[in-house]
């Protein structure tokens, strides 16, 4: 029962992990939501922002000036927690692979595997909810920017909704966190 839980936990791990990694390094975090007949598909990211021509195809992106420059405070802030996120999400996957029965590295202590694996579930758990806090962040900006054009009765000619970077980010963090669940609370 404990190896199967540790697999299945590690599978999660590792597939939320890439899932947070591809969150943080796409850039389709804000996607135009135009109701109208559009030409061009506009997604902003993180660290650019890009533009693809609907009728032959051609993308083109524009880099963020520098990390170091003046950027809004949900981007700052965004890339900062999912950074952070997926670093210990790679510590706890490092550790949680160290702490596999399957594994042969320190096979005469399984009471320090399963600590290792304990300990994996309380770093993969903190970074679920940075990323998971991150990514609502992100989402939760994007709204309250909408609806202060739409009371305003501001019409840009365009308007953003979530990309599928956000939702990556938003599932990446749920799939780390019941990961950690399943190593915490269900592994003892």
């Amino acid at each position: 029962m404990s190896s199967a839980l540790q697999m299945t936990a590690f599978g999660l791990a590792l597939l939320s992990t890439l899932f947070l990694l591809l969150a943080t390094c796409t850039d389709c975090w804000m996607v135009n939501a135009d109701d109208s007949l559009e030409v061009s598909h506009k997604c902003r990211g993180l660290w650019r922002e890009c533009v693809t021509n609907m009728q032959d195809g051609v993308r083109t992106c524009d880099q963020y000036d520098s990390i170091l420059a003046d950027h809004p405070v949900k981007i700052v802030v965004t890339r900062t927690l999912l950074i952070t996120a997926d670093l210990l999400a790679g510590l706890a996957l490092v550790t949680l692979l160290l702490g596999l029965d399957c594994i042969k590295f320190l096979k005469e202590e399984p009471r320090v595997k399963l600590k290792m694996c304990y300990g994996a579930g309380v770093i993969l758990g903190a970074g679920s909810i940075l990323g998971l806090v991150g990514s609502v962040w992100y989402a939760v900006d994007v709204y309250v920017e909408r609806v202060m054009l739409v009371s305003h009765n501001i019409f840009l000619g365009v308007h953003y909704d979530f990309g599928w970077s956000c939702w990556l980010g938003m599932g990446g963090s749920a799939g780390c966190f019941v990961a950690s669940v399943l190593l915490t609370c269900c592994l003892y």
